[in-house]
């Protein structure tokens, strides 16, 4: 493998962009005016002059770069610039010529919508995308048609090669996993291995000769791999589906733990073929921009939801152009919070009873998780983007790769486990030289996971709680500053009843008990040496209820819950018992 020189070595730090033009590192001028009209590219950042000229010149390249640097741009972008020289002109009918693999739905809309800015002026070029969700037979017409640069999800471009006969792709040259890590982590391993088969792209430890493809245009295969966090599963993708590849991004420490066995710009065959090995425990830095402010807060469990909606009132009004993404662990949760949030209303001031209730955050509301319909997921992510002032409840779908406009602030209710998933999360904040926040909550008893992010050179400082709580009016109580916890904060506990019974709304209630039980059954399923910082054993079941702003006891929400499957199964039952009985009265 080969390390890629870095250019600009003397750029100061938190500095993200090169001093060269983008002309410069090789592209054509119709194509640099595009990133700049289209995109707003006025100079490449260092990740983009670094990989530019390497996939340029047809080498197999493992870019490992911070989140929010440019990387799709900087696959596209040389991709664009081949197609576009092709003689004779590139047609639909000739199929498709480059493949992008994307982990999720909305990652794929992305990409592709970047892919349509840039080729505004060469229409020749058909840019398209296949994912789950969407209409199979629409899509098997787009590729009858012809895609010249196809982004995909692996499931749905795997079934597509299996069953979708009139789908070309003998002129395919490039194969690109954006991403890659959440690709292999989202269970995609065996469809990669193979989609990699299929397509002809399997490496054997040596070159072959189908690496060449032979065509009307001649051109040597070449494949891609990006991702923001290296681990044994990526190792073990870029082994299989690269041959003698640039690493391009890689700091100093990491490069040192991979085998290196050649060098930049000589292929003699004689070399060996290089070991993609990395060594350890993969306890590396992180890559995180440096203008990115990092805190936590320590809150006891139950009034984690009075303090996440006093902070998120807090930031709303203190800034009129907020937007922020709240992260949750399941889907039920951010169901729950979603209702809350859009319809709680709150008067601090009960003793002046001519007083209006209000919205308590004033605020627009979305929501994005895996189980919505495609449409709705669709909506919620195309409408997020476009807004200047929003909050966003999400699950980890949109934790990787999703480039959403000016967001300030990435809040992580539920903690991310995994250390590589809190850097992918904190990522949709402070991109391309853009200052940002990111605050993660953390309870007591969990304290401990701050020395798990210290471990890869992560540190966060404590966020001012205390002071914003302060900050809010109580009719009829002042401030006392010598109390035992948060929960007994004058402010959290009147917040506190009033979601009670709020929560009291049968719709409501529902969704808390569901919620519930999800969160304590994720709580469960944390792995390794999270395990000890996240036991279930040390949590209280019935302040876990409260942060639902449940007054049951925590055995009654799970027994209702349980009851509600069993008999949701023994109806199902009934009803396939009287099917067959059906059956057999024909027969």
């Amino acid at each position: 493998m080969v390390a890629a020189k870095r250019k600009n070595t003397e750029t100061e730090e938190g500095e993200i962009f090169s001093s060269c033009s983008f002309s410069s590192l090789g592209l054509h001028s119709n194509l640099c005016e595009q990133l700049e009209e289209r995109l707003g590219f006025k100079a490449p950042t260092l990740v983009q002059a670094q990989a530019i000229p390497v996939i340029l010149s047809g080498r197999h390249v493992l870019v490992n770069a911070a989140t929010g640097t440019g990387k799709t741009v900087a696959y596209l972008a040389p991709v664009i610039h081949h197609l576009h020289l092709y003689q004779p002109r590139i047609q639909r009918s000739d199929g498709t010529f480059a493949l992008v693999l994307v982990p999720t739905r909305e990652l794929c809309l992305q990409v592709h919508e970047i892919l349509h800015k840039l080729l505004h002026r060469f229409h020749w070029i058909v840019p398209g995308y296949v994912m789950g969700g969407e209409n199979r037979n629409k899509e098997k017409a787009r590729l009858r048609k012809g895609i010249s640069i196809l982004v995909a999800t692996p499931g749905r471009l795997l079934d597509h090669l299996k069953n979708t006969s009139s789908f070309l792709h003998t002129s395919l040259r490039w194969i690109i996993f954006d991403e890659a890590d959440r690709i292999l982590e989202l269970g995609f391993g065996k469809e990669i291995e193979e989609i990699l088969d299929r397509l002809g792209s399997m490496q054997h430890g040596s070159a072959t000769e189908d690496s060449v493809v032979s065509t009307k245009y001649e051109f040597q295969r070449q494949n891609l791999l990006l991702s923001a966090t290296l681990n044994e599963k990526v190792n073990h993708l870029a082994k299989m589906s690269l041959e003698k590849p640039v690493m391009i991004g890689m700091p100093e420490k990491k490069t040192q733990s991979i085998a290196l066995h050649e060098h930049l710009g000589s292929d003699t065959d004689d070399e060996p073929q290089p070991s993609v090995k990395t060594t350890g425990s993969f306890s590396e830095d992180y890559k995180l921009p440096a203008q990115l402010t990092q805190r936590y807060v320590k809150v006891p469990c139950n009034a984690r939801l009075a303090v996440l909606l006093s902070v998120l009132k807090h930031l709303f009004e203190r800034e009129t152009s907020e937007k922020i993404v709240l992260f949750f662990s399941t889907c039920d949760a951010v169901d729950f919070h979603y209702s809350l949030i859009s319809e709680f209303q709150f008067r601090p001031h009960s003793g002046l009873e001519a007083e209006l209730k209000q919205m308590f955050v004033r605020c627009k509301t979305f929501r994005l998780h895996g189980n919505m319909k495609q449409e709705d997921r669709r909506t919620a992510f195309e409408t997020f983007k476009k807004e200047k002032s929003a909050l966003l409840l999400s699950t980890d779908v949109c934790a990787r790769g999703l480039d959403f406009p000016k967001v300030k602030c990435i809040i992580q209710y539920d903690s991310p486990g995994e250390a590589t998933e809190y850097v992918h999360r904190v990522g949709r904040t402070a991109r391309l030289g853009e200052r940002g926040d990111s605050l993660l909550f953390l309870q007591p008893i969990e304290m401990d996971y701050l020395k798990e992010l210290e471990k890869h050179g992560v540190s966060l400082q404590e966020y001012p709680l205390l002071k914003v709580l302060d900050s809010f009016p109580l009719f009829g109580h002042k401030h006392v500053r010598k109390f035992l916890s948060i929960d007994s904060h004058p402010w959290v506990m009147s917040l506190q009843k009033a979601l009670e019974a709020f929560t009291e709304k049968p719709d409501t209630k529902t969704l808390a008990k569901n919620a519930f039980c999800s969160w304590v059954r994720a709580y469960t399923a944390h792995r390794g040496e999270l395990k000890r910082i996240f036991m279930v054993k040390k949590l209280h079941l019935g302040h876990v209820a409260k942060s639902f702003a449940l007054k049951e006891q925590p055995s009654l929400v799970g027994k209702s819950f349980q009851n509600q499957v069993k008999k949701r199964k023994r109806d199902e039952k009934q009803k396939g018992l009287s099917r067959k009985r059906k059956v057999s009265r024909k027969t």
